[in-house]
């Protein structure tokens, strides 16, 4: 089977093997004549980097980049590129690297055209209808790991420095206009990078499959991309040559974030006030939750896991499918506590007020209240 494909949902994507070197045409199609590429601190130096600044220069492009970019990006970091994307006179933006990378590139192209104040455009109600949508610029996103599913997103994650507060700033057109899917630029990645980021695919599809909302599309793509998970991570683990692992596993992460179009839950409500406190890897924090999540909503998920299980190959339906999870962690030496990435249990107060507000309550099967989220922290701490 040759994976490579040309595919217009949810956006138009390039998929395949060394399909970086169309990154020049991919900026013609999406109409930029002089991006930026924005990247994070830990990319701008590598050779996938370089080799895409030069493809733009060798396509007349230039080789502009900003990469001032935090692993939970925020307001300073975007002020910062939203400066020189000003200052360079530039017309569309490249998202390059991880969540963070591409979440901040986002919003570079967001931002940059817009006069009101990044927290205006909050994911509430419908703020995003404040912005100017003709002000927006291109973009084309290049992911460098296989877990946030940004490059097919409609928002960017950015934390508030001063509140330590994780906010979703959302538009319909943050939605890139080209992804460039190329699984060689995913070969680099560490062992628990690898590991972090294809949990966070997997999170997204539990999740999507979990919440109690009505999206038959988004409940099959989240299914499918559970299998995918489950065959490929390990896979691309154990061997980070694995192409084939590891463009299934590319697959997966924009399948995730496709899929959350119905909504999260409990996962991501606890995981983002951790990230945002404590810096955590939000992958792998996910990955923690999630056995703790899945036992909270076992009484509205089981039937639907059940069946689920059986389509995944594992035996014992939903039982059986919160035992793999575990057992899925350990395989790939995920703590089982939050306690061992650094997270203190005398924060639990402030973290139970950060989760039950954060929007992605909204998709938990179980209603989230204070007793039960205090439950869950205190449960993986």
């Amino acid at each position: 089977m040759k994976l490579v494909g040309n595919w217009s949902y949810p956006t138009a994507i390039r998929f395949g093997a060394g399909r970086i070197n169309e990154i020049a045409d991919a900026c013609a199609q999406a109409g930029m004549k002089k991006p930026l590429l924005v990247t994070d601190k830990g990319l701008a130096d590598l050779p996938i980097t370089r080799k895409t600044l030069d493809l733009m220069e060798a396509g007349g492009l230039g080789r502009a980049m900003f990469s001032d970019v935090d692993p939970n990006p925020n307001e300073k970091n975007l002020e910062a590129g939203v400066k020189a994307f000003r200052a360079g006179g530039h017309d569309g933006v490249i998202a390059f690297g991880g969540g963070s990378g591409l979440d901040l590139g986002k919003m570079v192209a967001f931002m940059a055209g817009q006069t009101r104040p990044i927290w205006d455009f909050e994911d509430v109600d419908d703020w995003w209808t404040r912005a100017d949508a003709d002000a927006i610029a291109p973009i084309v996103a290049v992911p460098t790991t296989a877990g946030t599913g940004s490059e097919v997103g409609r928002a960017s994650v950015i934390t508030d420095s001063v509140t330590h507060v994780k906010k979703i700033i959302f538009h319909p057109k943050v939605l890139p206009s080209v992804v460039i899917a190329d699984p060689e630029l995913t070969v680099g990645m560490p062992k628990f990078i690898t590991a972090g980021t294809g949990l966070d695919a997997f999170a997204h599809c539990v999740e999507a499959y979990s919440s109690p909302h009505y999206h038959p599309m988004s409940q099959g793509i989240a299914l499918e991309g559970m299998r995918l998970v489950k065959e490929y991570l390990p896979r691309a683990y154990a061997n980070p040559e694995d192409l084939e692992a590891r463009a299934h596993m590319m697959s997966a992460a924009m399948m995730g974030a496709t899929a959350f179009q119905k909504g999260l839950g409990a996962i991501h409500a606890l995981s983002h006030p951790i990230g945002a406190v404590y810096g955590t890897h939000h992958g792998t924090t996910n990955a923690v939750c999630m056995p703790a999540v899945l036992r909270l909503n076992a009484p509205e998920i089981k039937d639907r896991f059940d069946r689920a299980a059986a389509y995944l190959g594992i035996g014992g339906g939903f039982e059986g499918f919160q035992e793999f999870v575990q057992e899925f962690n350990d395989s790939m030496e995920i703590a089982r506590k939050l306690s061992e990435m650094g997270v203190e249990s005398d924060q639990i107060d402030t973290l139970v007020e950060m989760a039950l507000k954060d929007p992605s309550c909204g998709g938990n099967p179980v209603v989230l209240d204070r007793e039960n989220t205090r439950k869950l922290f205190e449960d993986i701490i």
